[in-house]
């Protein structure tokens, strides 16, 4: 860990800025018109179209700060993080199976405790989960978050902080990125308020940031996890349940302890052991 000199001070403050700015210039007005306050015209039906850019704003911030400080070169090695395979291939397992294990679970220990099942799309209609999955990966945020929070902004906030306190913060910033989006959204987190969200964001970072650090930084990783994390939201719906919500939160909770008390807070690496 380095300290962070004042130029990288500035980018990361920059960063946050304009992926704030880009996409609150379209999801505010987006929830007014959702509201009916601006009236029927041409862009409104863009606002309220899958066309609206606002969930690029992260996207966005990093490749404009990565290309006016390195140009087109800085831009490629960004990008081409996306698609780095070139790590232990064990770390492929927590990546793939961690959310599925925490809302499948939960949704299990609630349907045990007597609520309804829920419709679980995919039981009659198995191809589905590859046409969600490639769907979200491309429009559901992954995509267009994971360049800007994990590929600029996390290398920077510890670049001056220990893991753990630069998920915290990062994942704060994350979780209040999408404030705006609370008067649009009707996936069911979003209807559990916006302090959980934000807490959960928190926890999902941290767990975000164990596997970039012990994946040398794959942005690949990061958009395969978050987007695993909505997948299996969507096959395990545990939310739509009182039970599951609890459990939900309850096992997420526990495998964040479980990483940092594994791992360390430091780096969130195992550190190898001094000989002699």
């Amino acid at each position: 860990m380095t300290k962070l000199n004042e130029f990288e001070t500035r980018n990361l403050i920059l960063y946050f800025l304009i992926a704030y700015g880009f996409t609150w210039l379209f999801w505010i007005p987006e929830a007014l018109a959702a509201r009916g306050l601006l009236g029927s015209s041409i862009l409104v039906d863009f606002l309220l179209s899958p066309n609206n850019p606002a969930a690029w704003g992260p996207f966005v911030s990093a490749v404009l700060l990565t290309w006016w400080n390195e140009r087109g070169k800085g831009v490629i090695r960004l990008l081409k993080r996306g698609v780095d395979y070139r790590f232990a291939k064990v770390w492929w397992i927590p990546i793939i199976l961690i959310f599925p294990i925490i809302s499948g679970g939960a949704l299990l220990l609630a349907i045990l405790a007597g609520e309804s099942v829920p419709e679980l799309f995919w039981v009659s209609s198995p191809f589905l989960i590859v046409v969600y999955f490639v769907q979200y990966l491309l429009t559901g945020g992954p995509l267009q978050e994971e360049f800007g929070w994990r590929g600029y902004a996390l290398d920077r906030l510890q670049a001056r902080f220990n893991a753990l306190i630069s998920s915290i913060i990062l994942g704060f910033m994350w979780g209040l990125w999408h404030l705006p989006y609370f008067l649009i959204g009707t996936e069911i987190i979003y209807l559990y308020g916006v302090l959980p969200f934000i807490f959960s964001d928190i926890l999902i970072a941290i767990l975000l940031t164990w596997l970039y650090n012990n994946t040398e930084g794959s942005i690949l990783v990061s958009l395969i996890f978050h987007n695993m994390v909505i997948m299996s939201t969507v096959m395990f719906p545990a939310l739509e349940t009182q039970v599951g919500s609890l459990f939900y939160l309850v096992f997420l909770i526990a495998a964040v302890i479980a990483v940092v008390a594994i791992w360390g807070p430091k780096r969130l690496v195992r550190e190898p052991k001094k000989g002699g």
